[in-house]
């Protein structure tokens, strides 16, 4: 499928973006009514209060904020809370703070969706087989699951739009044959009947933390933005949530018809003919499989786009598939499938998973709104007064939420928000750490050293480093250069090379830009090559280089010299031999930090330890690169006050 199918409005598109992005919160009627109800006895002032609180949270909190209003803050083409912070990060420095509780939260709450939605479903063999081990399925079906991501979102894309397709048919079908049944349901569309639970029902307002459940895709909905596009998104929620209101209006009108009793079983399944319930209970488990699928592509996203503004370690970004916005983050992959096993082993049932999750979501949605509004306000330059109306609005809803929500805190919510706060704690050490390495950063005047750099190679006293050198730099202006670069080519053991290149990899807010500019600053001596690359592009510098040299080669703008041709990739014609010099820091012992800072850096060079090194981040071949430690040294303390003896025996 090309990429206009995918990010133009199409029948296409709108097939893999129900695939893709819609599983999540297009699964919520398996398990929304049923946590809403619980062992409570069923009575006319809960069901149509529940159904009234599902349909307005659908349309004020889905529809309005997410579907019509934040899908309108995209980063060219890209969406998610890393990618509306990255639009407004340069109006006030604080921005960042919501952006990581936001990013950390919507990866933590990830953990638990895979196993609710996939439990949900499974836990209705049990009306076939009432005591069928269900937690082994579980596990099996997500290990499954995530093995396959690697293969990328475009594969799954089209094999699972046509039985979401089937899904949201299906929830339509049987909700409309219910809704028959009792079309008195239909009154619940009135917000009184919300109104009168959350006031006037005993317990009414702790509801909302279950109805929440309804709403809990609408972030990841976002996230995936860059995986196929706003109009397809849009057009697809319409389908999607016209038949998601249908089946919860059915079950309701289902539940109607037993005032008084208590539910023994799931109402989804109640309103399934007997004769369809084996049917059902396949598509429900496929439809659950898929669900996991928008959090997943969503925290890949995630990822990328933190790393590119410095929240997250430079882990390795694969791209499996010729689509736009596909990628696969094996290091987050294998966080996501460790968290959720865990949480089917703690959990067990999906009853406990619907007691914790939503807590941690809840906070993303809150910090998308406070950077939606700096960015309708600063950004789009809205009315103040609608950016007023509709912080009042939704921060009384969002709060709301929260309260309610926090009552899941002692039956495992604790789980993701300490998973969110070990996030947090990654995040805010990289973030911070970077911030104080760049104040340190000690740059001179590259014209001073161009002749010396001349000199070097051509004094033949001094033996061949290599014919090239390539130093990898972090200066974005060819007048300034790192001191420590200049170190390491004039230390103690001078390295002379036929010909010195700089590269600097500008890495853009743009997700797809692959540009560069060469500046010969001496002809076939020193040569400034500065590479523009969009951050939802794989970086192989080692591949675009080569490029640049064959165009330089072809333009005559360097010469063979002494070197000659000769083979060093199959297929690639180059000049001579090429060292990659990378210089990685390391912390001084003479530095003397406050404890915090302090603990944020050694956070920082441990993180750092373990995750992905330079070469693979820059994609470069790991046989022709040079790793050198240059230390920091930051704040140096006092001398310390030792004293000479002299004359001791």
């Amino acid at each position: 499928m090309s990429n206009h199918n995918v990010h133009k409005l199409s029948a296409a598109g709108v097939l893999v973006t129900l695939g893709i992005i819609f599983g999540d919160i297009g699964t919520s009627p398996l398990y929304v009514l049923k946590a809403i109800v619980g062992e409570k006895s069923i009575t006319e002032p809960l069901i149509l209060g529940a159904l009234s609180c599902i349909f307005w949270t659908l349309t004020l909190q889905t529809t309005v904020k997410y579907v019509i209003l934040t899908l309108q803050a995209d980063n060219n083409g890209e969406g998610g809370v890393f990618s509306l912070y990255a639009l407004v990060r340069k109006k006030k420095n604080w921005l960042v703070i919501p952006a990581i509780i936001g990013g950390s939260a919507l990866l933590a709450d990830g953990m638990i969706t895979p196993p609710i939605s996939v439990a949900s479903a499974i836990e209705g063999l049990r009306i076939i087989k009432p005591d069928i081990p269900t937690v082994p399925i579980v596990i099996a079906i997500i290990l499954v699951l995530f093995f396959f991501q690697r293969f990328g979102t475009a594969m799954v894309g089209k094999a699972f739009g046509p039985i979401m397709l089937t899904w949201f048919l299906m929830l339509a079908s049987l909700g409309f044959v219910s809704i028959f049944d009792n079309p008195h349901v239909l009154l619940a569309i009135s917000p009184h009947y919300a109104y009168n639970l959350l006031v006037n029902f005993e317990g009414g307002f702790w509801l909302l933390g279950a109805v929440f459940l309804c709403t809990t895709g609408a972030e990841a909905l976002y996230s995936d933005l860059g995986h196929c596009g706003r109009p397809n998104i849009r057009i697809a929620w319409s389908f999607v949530k016209l038949t998601l209101l249908i089946n919860y209006f059915g079950q309701g009108a289902w539940l109607l018809n037993h005032l008084g009793s208590k539910i023994t079983q799931n109402p989804f399944y109640s309103i399934m003919p007997e004769w369809f319930i084996p049917i059902g209970i396949a598509i429900s488990t496929m439809a659950a499989i898929i669900a996991s699928q928008a959090l997943i592509s969503g925290s890949f996203t995630l990822i990328s786009e933190a790393i590119h503004l410095d929240l997250w370690p430079k882990v390795k970004l694969s791209y499996p598939s010729n689509l736009r916005g596909q990628l696969y983050v094996s290091s987050m992959n294998l966080i996501l499938v460790i968290g959720c096993v865990v949480v089917v082993l703690y959990f067990q049932e999906s009853a406990n998973m619907e007691a914790a999750y939503g807590l941690a979501i809840t906070l993303t949605m809150m910090m998308t709104s406070i950077l939606l509004l700096f960015y309708l306000r600063s950004v789009r330059k809205a009315k103040f007064g609608l950016v007023f109306l509709f912080a009042v609005v939704y921060a009384a809803i969002e709060m709301s939420f929260m309260i309610a929500n926090l009552e899941k805190f002692p039956h495992g919510g604790w789980f993701s928000l300490v998973v969110a706060g070990l996030l947090c704690l990654v995040m805010l050490a990289w973030y911070k750490s970077k911030q104080i390495q760049q104040s340190l950063k000690e740059f001179v005047r590259f014209t001073p050293y161009i002749d010396e750099l001349k000199t070097l190679s051509r004094d033949s006293g001094v033996p061949l480093y290599a014919t090239h050198l390539v130093y990898m730099t972090s200066s974005e202006k060819k007048r300034f250069i790192e001191e420590k670069i200049i170190h390491s080519i004039f230390g103690s053991k001078p390295k002379r090379a036929d010909i010195y290149w700089f590269l600097h990899v500008d890495i853009t807010d743009e997700p797809y830009t692959m540009e560069y500019e060469v500046d010969i600053i001496e002809a076939n001596d020193i040569i400034w090559v500065n590479f523009r690359i969009g951050f939802r592009v794989e970086l192989r510098v080692d591949h675009y280089f080569k490029q640049v040299l064959d165009d330089l080669l072809k333009e005559d703008e360097i010469e063979l010299g002494d070197a000659g041709y000769y083979q060093q990739l199959v297929g690639e014609r180059v000049l001579g031999d090429f060292n990659f010099i990378i210089l990685e820091s390391f912390l001084s012992n003479a530095s003397a930090l406050p404890w915090l800072d302090d603990l944020l850096m050694q956070l920082y060079f441990a993180i750092k330890d373990i995750s992905s090194n330079a070469e693979d981040w820059f994609g470069l071949d790991p046989s022709s690169v040079i790793t050198e430690k240059a230390p920091i040294v930051i704040s140096p303390g006092k001398e310390v006050p030792l004293q000479r003896i002299i004359g001791a025996e």
